[in-house]
């Protein structure tokens, strides 16, 4: 495939995204043009912490405006421009859980939206946490909602939970712990 970007126009930029206009020519000769959001990136913790029952993620129920609803979902946050993806971890995991971690290890990546966005996420394990909580954003409404590892995998698998980065960082990390079954 030879598709040919012609031109790029930025039609609302923000702190932590830009909706642009790009104009790509393909292989045939035809032209169209496609609006694509540019991101910074993004992250996602699995906040873990061992327990006398069994391993316990820190999960969120948050206010998603555009849903207009609250949802059951892991700890994440935007990057800023340039910024190291693990110091947003640190900086996302404190402001919206609370909590710090002494081990972050890299689950992976993925791409949330990848025919509407270049947005990378990038997954991380926190554990060893220790409560030392960052102010939270002003437009945030969020309650820590904890949930045992295997009832939270179970959710997942069950299609209780809907959102796409809780379920791919789910699954990630039950490969990771080899609890995958």
């Amino acid at each position: 495939m030879s598709t040919k970007k012609l031109s790029s126009k930025t039609i609302y930029g923000k702190s932590s995204w830009r909706l642009e206009l790009d104009s790509w020519e393909l292989e045939n000769g035809r032209i169209f043009e496609k609006p694509v959001v540019r991101h910074p990136g993004s992250v996602v913790l699995v906040p873990l912490r061992e327990t006398e029952r069994g391993p316990e993620i820190i999960m969120l129920k948050q206010f998603r405006h555009v849903l207009n609803q609250v949802i059951f979902e892991l700890p994440a946050g935007t990057q800023d421009w340039g910024e190291d993806p693990l110091a947003c971890a640190k900086r996302e995991l404190r402001e919206e859980t609370g909590y710090q971690a002494e081990n972050f290890v890299h689950l992976g990546d993925c791409w949330p939206g990848p025919g509407s966005s270049d947005e990378l996420m990038a997954i991380y394990l926190a554990t060893n946490l220790t409560h030392n909580p960052l102010p939270a954003d002003e437009d945030e409404e969020i309650e820590i909602a904890p949930i045992l590892f295997s009832d939270l995998y179970a959710q997942a698998k069950s299609g209780q939970i809907q959102d796409a980065k809780t379920i791919v960082s789910v699954w990630k990390t039950a490969v990771y712990l080899g609890k995958e079954s």
